[in-house]
């Protein structure tokens, strides 16, 4: 099994104020760190899934891979090429080979356009005046299990699960050997959830494409994941195959995540010891000395609060930084 992307010690860095002010005010480092030394690889065929809060540096990370953010240190290869080393013309053709679901399913698609015109749209983008548009978006439609006369359709007269389905086949159009999925299942009812997440694994399965996943929820984790990540501060904290993160979770965070997902089980969910992390999450300009969760940790002890936490191999494939892991 090759190995699609490759992330190693990935920086993503944003200014936060201009040279005048952080001279004036005397900072000597003006940028914050949205993303900081992360590591990782997504195999040909294969889901990986990445877990955090709301700001803790999902996004950021996919759109680096994606190369439309620019990577202060550290490097991404797609199929063993630098994506950071790349020129205008090089990046054209390896945007071809990865794609995006957003997450609104509504909102990314534009209102101006028909259905037909959206989903064809990455054609006319990237210059492939041989294809036959019709055709193209009629079989593209029917990937995605949507009739025809839909590409006649304007994005208002769309269901959310409709309208995911439609950004799914526009994500399939240039058929990527990657699919990063920003939030998938995103305001959508429970059953349209699963018929959505069964529509990517067996795309997967028919394409042997590999999708990178961006979520909060950790239902669908289980549901469609190989390996999964979890992100806190920019930094991934543990990671590792999915059953072995769920089975055996060993970083405070990892524990606290999972203790808050609700069970529909209600017997088994009132067994559940329920993990209350304390605080808000500390701002990216002020980030904590020592381990940046020990603010919140409850378990946190003595050096927590001074040195950097150590990486832990609980696996060959299962890692996490963590002074106490669980």
């Amino acid at each position: 099994m090759s190995t699609v992307l490759q992330a190693k010690n990935v920086r993503v860095r944003f200014r936060v104020m201009s040279s005048v002010q952080a001279m004036i005010k005397q900072v000597s480092d003006p940028f914050i760190d949205a993303v900081r030394d992360v590591s990782f690889s997504i195999e040909e065929g294969q889901t990986f899934t990445l877990v955090g809060e709301s700001g803790s540096g999902k996004s950021t990370l996919a759109l680096a891979a994606a190369g439309l953010l620019p990577v202060s240190e550290g490097s991404i290869r797609f199929n063993g090429e630098d994506v950071t080393a790349m020129n205008n013309a090089d990046m054209m053709a390896y945007r071809k080979q990865i794609s995006f679901i957003w997450q609104n399913p509504v909102g990314s698609l534009s209102p101006r356009q028909s259905i037909g015109a959206l989903i064809t749209e990455p054609y006319i983008v990237h210059g492939m005046k041989d294809r036959d548009l019709r055709a193209e978006h009629t079989r593209l439609l029917k990937m995605v299990g949507l009739p025809d006369h839909f590409s006649e359709r304007y994005p208002h007269q769309l269901s959310g699960g409709q309208a995911r389905r439609v950004g799914v086949a526009r994500a399939l159009a240039l058929s990527p050997k990657l699919i990063i999925a920003d939030e998938p299942t995103a305001g959508l009812d429970v059953s349209v959830q699963g018929e959505i997440l069964n529509l990517l694994n067996q795309l997967q399965d028919e394409l042997g494409i590999s999708i990178f996943v961006i979520t909060h929820n950790l239902n669908i984790v289980r549901h469609i994941s190989d390996r999964t990540a979890i992100m806190y501060l920019g930094r991934f904290v543990e990671q590792g195959p999915t059953d072995d993160i769920f089975a055996q979770p060993c970083h405070p965070y990892t524990l606290a995540l999972l203790s808050a997902n609700p069970n529909a089980d209600a017997d088994a969910d009132a067994s559940i010891e329920r993990i209350e992390l304390k605080g808000e999450v500390p701002s990216l300009m002020d980030r904590p000395k020592g381990c940046e969760f020990h603010t919140r940790c409850p378990f946190a002890a003595d050096g927590c609060n001074s040195t950097f936490p150590p990486v832990h191999m609980v696996s060959d494939a299962h890692s996490l930084t963590c002074h106490y892991p669980r």
